[in-house]
Parts: structure tokens; sequence; C-alpha cells
């Protein structure tokens, strides 16, 4: 028996077509041939920051067992076809890639999977792995889509979910969603924890806004919760198929844990810890700002529009604060925010006049003169103002964004584990 990793990624553009819907179109087509595909497909989200990224910067692979090596040249063939046949190649952005490898997996490939993921890696770092690996790839255009296939194949999932897709017929692309909304509040209530990210509001966040094959996902611990979900809901349109994919979405695997500011890089995923330095301020679009320290430096912090409720948390930090970040650097050097740990408060106080002997807020009599009561006319010059302390609005814990505005990797706090949330 002989096992055949295969990695495929960059299929798609922002006009349509996913990177999933072809593996799931390829698998069944090696499944109709006699072909045996080991275990789930997988997912795999890359680099959220990813210059060239289309969506979700995802890229996918499965693992073949084959009875003789002569079965891989036909194996190939199928592949590789219909990566042709169905890839939105006329998009200039668009620059797909297949990888096949014969082995297992290497903790070479495992850090090199790990660094796609964190970090931006190049063609040609690709292409060195490969030929480390003795491993074959094909390259469409200019074949960028070989460092997410590599990734997808070599990225170690200690932490998985799953994903269950259904696919649109052809003919409905772009067209408008039908999908029952009541009875996807119904699954999310019957279904949840178990699946997760179905809802925000109102809103359905199974459902996706762009142009491309799939109608619905949904996200769950096992493949049994997500196939459970997918029989609970409704649609007025037929699904042509659906897969399940394990996937490395909503672990937090892009996020490195960092000590010092000054060491975040532009376009990485972090985790920092640090002071709040200043007042969070709000920008034109409803964009809401602060300044992170320690004692290596200082990075902007942002919660953006679509972030929603959260902002209104990170609004209420006071210079002081002690929090944990989690989220990562721009092209503009700010870190954009996916959740927040306020780990301690500081003391906040306001002055205020004294009271008089009857009871009435005394007035300011003058620089160094005291105050003074307009109601009764009581002086007292010894007195100073009053310091009282401010009850914040917020407590120490974690705190997110909402399902609409999270990024497919930033774990959701029902999946934290005894933490404050």
């Amino acid at each position: 028996m002989y096992e055949l990793h295969v990695g495929i990624d960059d299929t798609d553009s922002p006009e349509g077509m996913c990177t999933t819907y072809i593996t799931c179109v390829i698998i069944e087509q090696l499944k109709y041939y006699g072909y045996h595909v080991s275990s789930y497909p997988r997912l795999i989200r890359l680099n959220p920051f990813a210059k060239f990224k289309t969506r979700g910067n995802g890229a996918t692979s499965f693992m073949l067992r084959l009875n003789s090596i002569s079965q891989i040249g036909e194996v190939k063939n199928i592949i590789l076809n219909k990566v042709e046949d169905l890839s939105c190649l006329e998009n200039e952005n668009t620059n797909p890639g297949v990888v096949f490898l014969r082995g297992p997996i290497t903790d070479e490939l495992e850090s090199f999977a790990i660094n796609t993921i964190r970090n931006i890696m190049s063609i040609e770092d690709a292409k060195t792995m490969i030929q480390k690996l003795n491993a074959e790839y094909y390259i469409f255009k200019n074949g960028r889509g070989i460092i997410g296939a590599l990734a997808a194949i070599g990225c170690p999932l200690e932490d998985y979910t799953f994903e269950l897709l259904s696919y649109r017929l052809p003919e409905n692309y772009g067209k408008k969603r039908n999908i029952n909304h009541q009875s996807v509040i119904s699954m999310d209530e019957k279904t949840y924890p178990q699946t997760f990210d179905n809802l925000d509001g109102k809103y359905m966040a199974i459902a996706p806004k762009t142009p491309c094959p799939i109608l619905y996902g949904i996200r769950g611990e096992t493949p049994d919760a997500v196939l459970k979900a997918h029989y609970l809901v409704e649609t007025q349109e037929p699904i042509e198929r659906y897969c399940i994919f394990q996937t490395n979405q909503h672990t937090d695997i892009h996020l490195q844990k960092i000590n010092e500011i000054k060491n975040m890089q532009k376009y990485g995923c972090y985790i920092v810890s640090g002071e709040v330095k200043d007042t969070p301020w709000y920008i034109e679009g409803g964009h809401v700002f602060f300044k992170l320290k320690d004692d290596s430096g200082i990075i902007e912090c942002a919660a953006y529009e679509p972030t929603k409720e959260f902002r209104k948390i990170v609004k209420k930090l006071q210079p002081g604060d002690q929090v944990e970040v989690y989220g990562g650097i721009g092209s503009q050097g700010t870190l954009n925010l996916e959740k927040i740990k306020i780990k301690s408060l500081t003391p906040v106080f306001f002055e205020e006049n004294p009271l008089c002997i009857c009871g009435k807020r005394m007035k300011s009599a003058g620089k160094d003169k005291g105050f003074k009561c307009s109601h009764c006319g009581e002086k007292i010059r010894e007195k100073s103002k009053i310091s009282k302390k401010i009850r914040r609005k917020i407590t120490p814990g974690f705190y997110e964004v909402p399902p609409s505005a999270r990024r497919h990797l930033s774990k959701p706090l029902i999946r934290l584990k005894g933490e404050s949330t």
C-alpha cells in the first residue's frame, strides 16, 4: 500500500469558484475510478494578511492509499485536468499550484506549514522545501499556489474543527442564497455549542456573501455535529453536493505568543501582553484605536467598525489597564484585534468639590481661596477637592469580536475551556 498526499491552492478568484469545491469534485471522481481517499480532506487556512489571498486564504489537501506506484500517473492526470478545467485561470491573480508527496510528513514540513500560517513565505521557499522532500509540484501560470498546497499537506492539527460545506448548482452562482432563516435558528438551538458561529444576531453567518459555489458552511467540533446540523437546515434551492473537511479553523494556530512588542513584524499574527498607554479614541468610520506599551516598545491596536459591540469594550479601557491582545499586524503596522483579555483594571478617580454643612455642593471661591456655598453663604479655606473612585463598566476576562467579523482562524471563546469570558 502506497500513501500519496495531494495539496491544492489558489484556484479561485473574487469573481467565483472555490478550492474546496474543486477538491470535492476531484475526490468524487477519484472514488468513481476506485481510488480510496483516507479520512476527511483538510481545509487549511493560511496567513490572513497574505497579499495575494482571495477571500479566506484556504488551501486543501487529502491523502490517497494506492495499491501500486503505477496508479500514480492516472491519479495525477485526474487531479491536474480537473484543476485546469475548473480554476479561474482568466483572473490575473489566480495562480494554481498542486503538490504530490509520497511518504511521511516530516518535522521540517510541519515547520514550513506553521510559518506559512503565521508569516509570509515565497514561491522559492516552497520549491526549496519540495526539493528537500523529493516531492513533485505542478504550476499553472506563476504557480503561487504551491506555497499553500504544500502547507496544507504539512499543517499539524493538534487542535482542529470540522466544516461541512454545501454547494449550489452552477446556474445559481452569483444569485441570492435561498436558505430558510428560521431553520438556521432552530438548527443553532439544537446543535450549539457542538456547532458554532451559525448566527450573529439576525445575520446568518453560515452563508457567504461572495458569488462562489458555496451555499452554506457549518462549523463544529465533530463530523457528526456538522452533519446533524446540515440535515436541520432547510433551503429553497437544490444542493448539488456537500463535503466535510477537517480544518485548522478557529484554533488560533496563526497566533504566536511573543514577549516583547519590539519583536512584532508586519503581516505577523501574535499574542502579546502590555499596558494601555492612552485613552482609546474613535476615528471617522467608527474604528477605535489605542496604544499598547511594554518595556520594549509601543504598538497601535484597532477594533474596526465591523467588530460592532466589541468596539465599546475597547473604548472603555483606560491608561494603566493590563491586557493581553490577540490579532495580526496589517500593512499599516496596526494590530487588528481578534480578542482581548483584560488582566487587571487600573483604579480611576475623579475630583469634586466638598459638600456644605447645608448639604449643597460648594463652589470654588477662586484660586487658593477655598470654597463657598452659593445657597447659604458658608465659606471654607482649608479644604481641597474630594477624590472619588469611579466604578468601571467592564470587568477582567476575555472579550471577542462577533461571528460576522471573526477571522477563520480565530478561536471563539466557546472553544476556550476554563477561562473567564
